[in-house]
């Protein structure tokens, strides 16, 4: 049996056998439904909230609810069996970035830095030989649901007369946002956008123009969202200063998108051309996935680099079996786990 690799993230998990050029086979929502104990949906008049969000900006919640999805997931998605389970490799302690290292490993580097762009925060970490150079790392508290917010926010300023629900917001941002070719290019088109309609499950009908790009431009305009900051690219290259200088190249030269939000169409080219206008000496180069990899790598990368470190940790017994906890308890972790 091929050892699990399952990465919780905010928004989606992602679990699947230790295949490295294969896409995982489980990909489900992060967010649980309450159930009652027959099965059925919780009523809405007993439970305030019959939603439960067990990962929060990239930490653990409620570890009760982590529980039954993760069990649910091995063994019912995967079909591990009771007191015949397999070994497993999470991608990510969910409190540091080490996902970076990950990221790292599916592009074929040991060394760079990664941009990951999740649901509920962004992280910069400069990793040297399978190292997070945590001094250096930054994470920010925004993502996909504050774009998403954004999204809804904008929409609702043109549509005032359609009420859009979460979903739909989430399925037009998915299928619309987009990135202006630079700052310029986005300035021009808040004055002037063509809009095109689009027709909602329910039938009511929204235009959708110049709104479609300002999620992106978030990313690289912070102040869209209020916030007094830098655009992720100087906030990439900030970071970096902080390390050695002889090693800054090393790391600008090997940068890895990775997120679901980075896969917002025109996301990678603005990336590029906003590095080539950067304050840094050494301008930061996008690493290109091989060719064999799964298709979508940027959103699966922490998963494909967890398959791949698996082959190597399984087979060399540098992984923690559960006599080891018996023995120690959770602090075996700081002696066996990356």
């Amino acid at each position: 049996m091929e050892a699990a690799v399952v990465d919780a993230g905010s928004k989606l998990l992602k679990a699947g056998p230790a295949i490295p050029d294969q896409a995982p086979s489980i990909v489900i929502p992060t967010q649980m439904k309450r159930m009652l104990e027959d099965g059925s949906s919780a009523d809405n008049s007993l439970f305030e909230d019959v939603t439960i969000d067990p990962v929060v900006r990239g930490f653990i919640r409620d570890w009760d609810a982590m529980e039954d999805l993760l069990h649910h997931v091995l063994y019912t998605g995967l079909g591990w069996e009771v007191g015949n389970e397999g070994q497993i490799l999470f991608t990510d302690p969910l409190y540091t970035p080490k996902q970076a290292v990950l990221s790292l490993y599916a592009v074929g580097r040991i060394s760079g830095c990664t941009v990951d762009i999740g649901h509920g925060k962004i992280d910069i970490a400069p990793v040297l030989e399978g190292a997070v150079q945590h001094i250096a790392s930054r994470r920010f508290e925004i993502g996909g649901v504050d774009l998403t917010k954004l999204f809804a926010q904008e929409l609702a300023k043109s549509n005032p007369m359609v009420n859009l629900s979460v979903s739909d917001v989430v399925k037009l941002k998915e299928q619309f946002s987009c990135c202006a070719e630079d700052e310029v290019a986005y300035d021009r088109i808040l004055k002037s956008c063509e809009t095109e309609e689009h027709t909602l499950p329910d039938g009511k009908v929204i235009r959708i123009g110049r709104e479609r790009f300002t999620v992106g431009e978030a990313l690289f305009q912070p102040s869209i969202l209020g916030l007094e900051a830098d655009g992720i690219v100087e906030q990439l290259v900030r970071s970096i200063s902080t390390v050695s200088s002889e090693k800054q190249k090393q790391l600008l030269e090997n940068t890895v998108l990775c997120g679901g939000t980075t896969s917002l169409t025109g996301f990678e080219d603005r990336f590029q051309k906003e590095a080539s206008l950067c304050s840094s000496a050494i301008h930061p180069s996008l690493v290109k996935p091989p060719e064999y990899m799964p298709e979508n790598l940027t959103v699966y990368s922490a998963w494909v680099g967890g398959a791949i470190l698996a082959k190597v940790v399984f087979p060399q017994n540098q992984h923690v079996t559960k006599a080891d906890y018996d023995e120690t308890g959770p602090s075996v972790v700081h002696r066996k786990c990356f």
